[in-house]
């Protein structure tokens, strides 16, 4: 794989950026943006990107930081998940503690934002509480965003509770977006004040790309990526007034900037230091591409996944029409059509070589293809049948092409297949009886014990990670759990892969 980026570069830049921005004030309230660890938006645009590379700056500012999560209310209620991993955002936020602890990190607390006494969310607070997390509530804030004197008032930012911190930097994150992360820094600053304390703001977040053009792909990219929260990327008016040079930021940052300076002032008695919305920023990541060709194919790659995505949540009923016009006019503003996407191509011929092959309609499943990329280039497909779906045909036949292994010699075992097929037929009573992805994987482990070639072949699994991934109708839950375990990058075509209304695979 080609790489578009220099991690060691970037974590030089932006370590030393944020200690600079530090020293401006007695204490900075740092607002992370974006996902702190396992970025992969960042990793599938910057070929060469550490998803967990934000992790690896915290540590080499951890003797001077600590860190507060945010999470909002309204995402635990109604158990919001993260797309990536399958996950609550609840027990992502968890996840998280775990994650920076190991790693030497201070987690002073968990924030509740907009708290309004939901059940779910006090059973939340118990459970962290009592296993020695300090959790803390925030409201929704009164008077905002029109009335400031309400805002920077007891009322307001005064009713939330303050979370008493140490050190220098204080790092504000957040399991995902809208979380109150930019309300909660002006909240501590707010008490910080009203105890004689002169502390500082700054934000941290990757994208959109300050320095890079208005339309280059990674800009785009971003903007494909946050198209659920409405956001777009526009010239900073502000930044262009005050210093007379183009930078790039998003809506939803150049629209609270006014506001911003006005609380500042009223909490503090003294001008902003800030000029425009990108002052505020602390953002290095441009100075860490090495290779803009690489990393403008890549974003380009997003951008097709991200409407192929957008697509199959419309199919689903998640998302509106309006998002998936969005997203069709962000890959026609690159010129791009989803065969740019080499897997989407590969899977649908073999889909439809399947069906001249006569495999037609079977039970009200519709033939399926799938393929997949392997990192020199090479693409296998599979299509599904009475004994696997086609993603787990594609894997099965991916490593044993990386295994020189010929495609006649069965990996997993005829028995292994009927005896799981009576067990969900007979026994569990399911609609389906073909093996899902995860069921595959599991299969090929159990026929590794007696099977050679098997042995072989499952310890190609590894170097399934990173590669693409298309299938011509909607990835199943079971093909999806393989495909996250694997690593794959995967998309599918806006189609159902069965008539059925309910298949019995939740």
């Amino acid at each position: 794989m080609k790489l578009g980026f220099d991690n060691e570069r970037y974590l030089q830049e932006q370590s030393e950026e944020i200690r600079r921005r530090a020293g401006r004030f007695g204490k900075l309230y740092l607002e992370f943006g974006g996902k702190l660890m396992n970025d992969f938006h960042a990793a599938r645009c910057l070929p060469g990107y550490d998803p967990n590379v934000k992790l690896r700056l915290l540590q080499t500012l951890k003797d001077h930081a600590e860190v507060i999560l945010c999470i909002y209310a309204g995402d635990i209620e109604r158990k919001k998940m993260r797309a990536d991993f399958g996950i609550s955002y609840d027990a992502d936020a968890m996840k998280l503690i775990d994650d920076l602890r190991n790693l030497g990190l201070l987690v002073r607390g968990v924030v509740i934002t907009r708290y309004q006494e939901q059940p779910a969310v006090q059973l939340f607070r118990a459970k962290l509480e009592r296993r020695g997390v300090r959790v803390y509530y925030h409201y929704k804030t009164a008077g905002y965003p029109a009335d400031v004197d309400t805002i920077v008032s007891d009322m307001g930012y005064g009713k939330n509770e303050y979370v008493k911190t140490e050190r220098p930097i204080v790092v504000v994150t957040a399991p995902g977006p809208g979380s109150g992360k930019f309300a909660t820094c002006l909240t501590q600053i707010y008490h910080e004040y009203r105890q004689g304390n002169v502390a500082g703001y700054s934000k941290f977040e990757s994208f959109p790309v300050w320095n890079l053009p208005l339309d280059h792909p990674l800009n785009i990219a971003y903007e494909a990526a946050t198209i659920d929260l409405k956001d777009k990327n526009m010239i900073d008016p502000y930044h262009l007034e005050a210093y007379g040079k183009e930078t790039v930021n998003y809506n939803r940052d150049v629209d609270a900037y006014p506001l911003l300076v006005a609380i500042w002032q009223k909490m503090t008695k003294g001008p902003c230091p800030y000029k425009s919305p990108t002052d505020m920023g602390v953002n290095r990541i441009g100075f860490g591409i090495i290779d803009d060709e690489v990393v403008r194919f890549a974003s380009k790659q997003e951008v097709i996944r991200r409407f192929l995505r957008y697509q199959c949540m419309f199919a689903e009923g998640s998302t509106d029409r309006d998002s998936v016009e969005r997203a069709k006019q962000l890959m026609d503003s690159l010129g791009l059509r989803t065969e740019d996407r080499v897997v989407v191509e590969a899977a649908r011929r073999a889909a439809e070589e399947a069906q001249i092959a006569g495999k037609g309609k079977a039970g009200g499943t519709i033939v399926s293809g799938a393929a997949i990329q392997l990192h020199d280039g090479r693409i296998v497909t599979g299509k599904n049948s009475d004994e696997m779906h086609a993603a787990a045909a594609a894997v099965i036949n991916a490593v044993k092409t990386l295994s020189g292994i010929p495609a006649k010699i069965p990996l997993i075992g005829p028995y292994i297949i009927q005896a799981v097929s009576h067990m969900k037929q007979d026994i569990l009573k399911v609609g389906y009886t073909s093996l899902n992805l995860d069921e595959a994987l599991i299969g090929l482990a159990i026929s590794s014990a007696t099977n050679p070639a098997a042995q072989i072949a499952m310890e190609k699994l590894n170097e399934l990670r990173g590669c693409e991934v298309h299938m011509t109708h909607m990835v199943t839950p079971g093909d999806q759990a393989g495909l996250r375990r694997l690593g794959c990058r995967y998309t599918s075509d806006p189609y159902y892969a069965t008539n059925a209304l309910f298949t019995g695979e939740q």
